[in-house]
Order: structure tokens, then sequence, then C-alpha cells
């Protein structure tokens, strides 16, 4: 299936799909049609047979920037109308992807951010090259994660490393977001491709419906809610969307200038 915002890829030799965000002029940064091609993508690898492995990666030099803040501009309304329609697509996208047996690999080239670091942790692992940066993000427009990223940073970070991320704003190299638990391995650019499909090639010759049976069993030791979680995340979000700090933040970052939040 081939989309000008998501491809994707099947070798039904191997069971490996490969879905690939290519937006890369504006580091694919997530707009409601590329959330639409993403859920099109997602529900057409669903329906192949024989799936084994599943790669995300992005299209030139990020894995995703983060929403195309551009979308978010305008009043709360306009504003609010736009990260439903996003949310509208990629919520289902990812719980579908988490409903399917083959694990899924995150391949990190550049920037993962914002919706693109929410992506990266809800994948079952992550190969990074050595210059890929890591970062929520939406604490600079005044904003709260979505996407399952407060669910995943909880969960794999835990609360304290999650609030230093969000609180700090800090920005993870590769090597610190492995010695976080959100990487499992940093490797050279020379030797990324090399690397991604030798994780690629171990996980897909292994027992998928296994695979499959311990994220579900992971997922519910930490409860099992993460279809309620993204619903509650899309409601912190609607709910920032109407107040000022988040009308500063916008406009202050597509003004490429500090942001003044007054904490309302």
């Amino acid at each position: 299936m081939t989309d000008t915002l998501v491809t994707t890829a099947f070798d039904a030799g191997t069971g490996v799909a490969r879905l690939t965000f290519n937006r890369p002029e504006a580091l694919n940064a997530i707009n409601v049609p590329l959330a639409e091609a993403f859920l099109a993508a997602v529900e057409h690898i669903n329906s192949l047979s024989g799936v084994r492995c599943i790669v995300l990666a992005g299209a030139g030099r990020a894995f995703m920037a983060g929403g195309d803040v551009s979308s978010m501009a305008g009043t709360s309304a306009q504003a609010g109308k736009a990260i439903g329609a996003i949310l509208d697509a990629v919520n289902p996208a990812i719980l579908l992807l988490r409903s399917m047996d083959a694990p899924v690999i995150a391949a990190v080239r550049g920037v993962a951010a914002g919706a693109g670091l929410s992506l990266t942790l809800m994948a079952d692992l992550v190969i990074a090259e050595e210059d890929a940066k890591f970062l929520v993000a939406y604490n600079g427009i005044g904003a709260v994660p979505d996407c399952g990223g407060s669910w995943a940073l909880a969960h794999k970070l835990g609360a304290g490393r999650a609030a230093e991320l969000m609180l700090l704003g800090r920005t993870l190299n590769a090597g610190e977001a492995k010695d976080w638990g959100m990487v499992n391995e940093v490797v050279p650019a020379s030797e990324f491709e090399s690397r991604v499909n030798r994780m690629i090639e171990k996980v897909a010759k292994g027992p998928t419906r296994a695979f499959g049976a311990f994220r579900q069993l992971i997922d519910r030791t930490n409860g099992d809610r993460l279809a309620a979680h993204l619903e509650a995340e899309r409601a912190a979000f609607l709910e920032m969307t109407r107040t000022e700090d988040f009308a500063e933040g916008v406009s202050a970052f597509l003004a490429k200038r500090p942001s003044g939040f007054r904490g309302c």
C-alpha cells in the first residue's frame, strides 16, 4: 500500500511489514491527513496474513517532530477540532497496533518529539541512530501528552523521570534515552540499516503468538486501561486548548520566540 503521507511495504516471505511516515519536508509532523493515512496503513497491515514484525520509521531527517502546530492555530474551537480529528485517527491506530501479535519496532533517526515520542514509546522495541533526540515537547505549547504518551511515560520511565521530561523540558540524546529505558539499542549512522535489519530478523523469526500474548500480559500488569487513558488524554488536551497558555505557546512556537506563560 502506498499513500503520499504514509507508505507500507510487506515482505510475505519474512512477514515483515514496514510503515513509514512520509512528510519529510515537515519532519513528519502529524496533521489530520497524516493521522488518517496512519490509521489506514495500520488497518491495511492488520488485514494481511502472516505478519511477524511491524517496523515504524520516518522518511528523511526525523522520525516525527510531533504535531503540526500550525494546524492548532486560531481559536480554541479551531484548535480543538484539529486535535480531535487527529486523535480520532491516531488513537484507534495505536489500539489496533497494540492488539496485534506482531511486535512493533520503532527505528528512530533524528528527532522523536511530542506525538513522535509517544509513538516511539508505544513500540515494543526501539533502535535509534546515535544522533537521535527524544523530547516531550508538549510543555512548549502549554499542552499535555497525547497518543498514549503519558501512559507510556509513566509505565516505562516512572512518574519521576516523566515529570523531569515534562516540567524541565529535557531533551535526551540517544545514549541518555537508552540509559533511561526508552531505547533498546543505539547504533552509529553507518551501521543503522544493518543493525535495524538484524533486530527485525531476530524478532520476525520468534514465536509471534507468544510475543502477542506477552504484550497483553504486560499491559494487564499496567492496569490494561489504555483505551480509557487515551480518551482521558484527549479530554485533557482539549481542555488545555481553552487556556491562555496554549494560545501563547502556539503563537510563540510559530513566531519562533520564547513563550511567556502566565499559568492561566
